[in-house]
């Protein structure tokens, strides 16, 4: 499928060393935003924007060759059924759209749905218990049974479980991935993912062959609350990347619920209740009452639409 030559300069404006890529999916949102950025002249006047404005206008003799490697990555991504979605795309994530630090595009096998709006995301630690397990299998078959999407990571333990069981429910799960749309991390859920793609959709905000890194997962939990109109965190440390995901949830103004079970096992949890605006669940449908109808999501799209065009 060929490629704007829009969407080919915001990919190619991602080359350029030293750009912020939450930095230039904001601009680029904005009207005549990608006009602006090209030139190296942003709207923000934040540190990394003005960082970002000289590394652009310095690297403006670089762009067509960063075009080409853009290209590049887009053709590796279509080997494996992949498809481009990017903030200038209609079909980008809406739940997504809403968080200020979105990812400028993205790299999907399988297909979103107007359904996925009512989505939420089921995490925990990798070294899950056997409750744990069994807690994330339930939570996610009930969440099926109420017409919501199960968004996950595709991570070892608590994420696997997630998955599988919404699956298996005949249900809708999405999984954000900390790698390229090339790689499957760990290589044991290759299976797993390949149900997935068919069935919801494999999601990735790197380069299609990028690796795991130390940096990508944290990534992928802004992404992954940000998708998602809320987070359930079934079992976690204070240590666990799914208590990272929780607090990026606050930030974001989504929901975060714990498990009453979590609750009472850590110290971290029960302080978020406590001070932070997480909700203490123990059953879905604590959960399922606090979600917006699709409507007021689009409803909140359209504001955020009124307010980035008057830039």
């Amino acid at each position: 499928m060929p490629i704007s030559e829009d969407r080919l300069s915001l990919l190619a404006l991602c080359k350029v060393p030293k750009v912020n890529w939450y930095l230039i999916a904001r601009e680029a949102q904005r009207r005549d935003g990608l006009a602006r950025l090209l030139s190296g002249e942003l709207t923000e006047e934040s540190p990394d924007a003005q960082l970002a404005a000289e590394a652009i206008r310095e690297a403006r003799h670089q762009l067509p060759e960063y075009r080409q490697r853009a290209l590049t990555e887009v053709e590796s991504g279509a080997q494996v059924g992949a498809r481009l979605i990017t903030v200038l795309d209609q079909d980008y994530p809406q739940t997504l759209r809403l968080i200020f630090n979105l990812p400028p595009f993205l790299f999907v096998r399988g297909a979103f749905a107007e359904a996925d709006l009512r989505s939420v995301a089921v995490v925990g630690t990798r070294e899950a218990t056997e409750d744990g397990v069994k807690r994330s299998g339930r939570m996610a078959r009930l969440l099926v049974e109420e017409g919501v999407t199960v968004v996950s990571g595709l991570a070892r333990g608590i994420d696997t479980a997630a998955h599988w069981a919404t699956l298996s429910a005949g249900g809708r799960t999405l999984a954000v991935i900390g790698t390229g749309i090339r790689r499957c991390y760990p290589a044991e859920n290759r299976e797993l993912a390949e149900h997935i793609a068919r069935d919801g959709a494999i999601v990735s905000q790197f380069w299609p062959d990028a690796p795991g890194a130390t940096y990508t997962f944290p990534r992928r939990n802004v992404t992954m609350s940000g998708i998602a109109q809320g987070t359930v965190v079934i079992e976690a440390s204070k240590t666990s990347g799914a208590k990272m995901q929780a607090r990026l949830a606050l930030e974001h103004g989504k929901k975060v619920f714990l498990l009453k079970s979590l609750t009472e096992s850590q110290e971290w949890a029960r302080k978020y209740v406590a001070t932070r605006s997480a909700i203490k669940v123990d059953d879905v449908a604590d959960v399922v009452k606090q979600l917006n109808d699709p409507a007021k999501i689009h409803a909140a799209n359209t504001r955020r639409e009124q307010l980035e065009f008057q830039f």
